[in-house]
């Protein structure tokens, strides 16, 4: 392994994600919202939610069986009298007579005076007896109230991101609508003349603008509500206009493009007038970052190259916005190199990785511009500042997409 000392002019990684942190840490404070069970998938519980009946609710079958008294099947075979059908619902349920059987469906009502289920297998039926081939003990196959929670036990807690299995549970005990917080809304800016959108034909030096649909897709798989994804020419009023429309509805905006030394950095000189920090970070890619904040909400300003893009919402948003939102924190792993690797002194890399069975292997080259070739990675590979050279064989850590 080589190295080299890290670049002392530009912010180091971890500084900068530190102060995206601060910044945006403030949006964990956030409104409850009560919404219909229907919409709760995937939200956050703000509340403690309690069970508001038993489950059960009542006694009921386990099994497809007949209803009946242990002390009545101790000894088999034995015939018993069936004494009537229960249904799955059936109001108005009749007790059972001694020595006799009911026959029982799957959650249907015990009848009163039975104390277990033979399954309907361990049986042979006939039009008005039924013979029992296996005794039960008392309680097998009966499903007791409340067995599975008590009307007042702790059912899901607060902080719980609500899954199906959360729903079927919630749903069980009657509950229509949930307490939970309000998701973090956030708009997209992209900036840049030469950007088109999907199904508009090319003219010269015109590209596709793949940054705001990209964006906007990260954000809505950790979990955060999209509100805007607009685009605005390199035009200082234009963006201006943009600009006001997304901090008018969102919680964080993030933009992408005109933050680097160029002649048109539209997003640098609007936001630099308005108190915006821009500068460098020592990563690749990504070097160009920006934080502002306009009328109250947050703007990280990411280049406008689409892997340094999505590098950087992976590197110093993503992290932040799902502890935020209470999701597991970007997974890491420790994995051996298939290939060796070469990297710029003073800067930490983030090449496009595919774990393999045997390591990790690189999905494409460093630059910028390969946002195909990084479709078909999974992983990041973290390389530090310091690392100009790695062999295949060395362990680095990589942060799964």
């Amino acid at each position: 392994m080589n190295t080299r000392p890290a670049t002392a002019s530009a912010r180091s990684v971890d500084d900068h994600r530190h102060r995206v942190e601060q910044l945006l840490r403030p949006l964990a404070v956030r409104d409850v919202d009560a919404v219909p069970m229907t919409d709760a998938l995937g939200r956050r519980l703000a509340e403690d939610v309690r069970a508001p009946v038993d489950l059960p609710v009542f006694r009921n079958s386990g099994m497809d069986g007949y209803a009946v008294r242990a002390e009545s099947v101790a000894v088999t075979p034995v015939t018993l009298p069936l004494a009537g059908v229960v249904a799955a619902g059936q109001p108005g349920l009749a007790a059972l007579p001694p020595g006799s059987a009911m026959k029982v469906m799957t959650g249907a009502p015990i009848p009163p005076g039975a104390d277990c289920v033979v399954p309907v297998e361990d049986t042979r039926a006939g039009e008005t007896t039924v013979t029992f081939e296996r005794g039960r003990a008392a309680g097998d196959f009966v499903r007791e109230p409340g067995t599975d929670v008590r009307a007042g036990e702790l059912l899901t807690a607060a902080g719980t991101l609500v899954r199906p299995r959360h729903i079927a549970a919630l749903a069980a005990v009657g509950l229509a609508a949930l307490p939970v917080f309000r998701r973090i809304r956030a708009a997209v800016l992209t900036t840049g003349d030469e950007l088109m959108p999907a199904g508009t034909p090319l003219g010269p030096g015109q590209i596709y603008n793949s940054n705001g649909i990209a964006l906007g897709a990260a954000l809505a798989a950790n979990e955060i509500d999209v509100v805007a994804v607009e685009h605005s020419r390199d035009d200082p009023d234009e963006f201006r206009s943009a600009l006001a429309r997304a901090t008018a509805a969102a919680d964080v905006v993030f933009t992408s493009g005109g933050v680097s030394q160029g002649d048109f950095e539209v997003v640098k000189d609007v936001l630099a007038g308005r108190g915006g920090e821009f500068g460098s970070v020592a990563v690749q890619p990504g070097g160009p970052q920006g934080l502002s904040v306009v009328d109250g909400v947050p703007v990280l300003s990411f280049p406008g190259n689409p892997v340094s893009t999505m590098v950087s919402f992976e590197v110093f948003a993503r992290p932040i916005l799902r502890e935020l939102g209470g999701l597991p924190p970007v997974p890491e792993h420790a994995l051996p190199l298939r290939d060796p690797v070469r990297s710029p002194g003073g800067r930490r890399q983030f090449l496009r990785g595919r774990m393999e069975p045997d390591g990790v292997a690189l999905a494409s080259g460093p630059g910028s511009h390969l946002i195909a070739a990084m479709a078909r990675a999974d992983v990041l590979i973290d390389i530090p500042a310091e690392v100009t050279e790695l062999a295949a064989g060395a362990i680095v850590t990589v942060w799964e997409l």
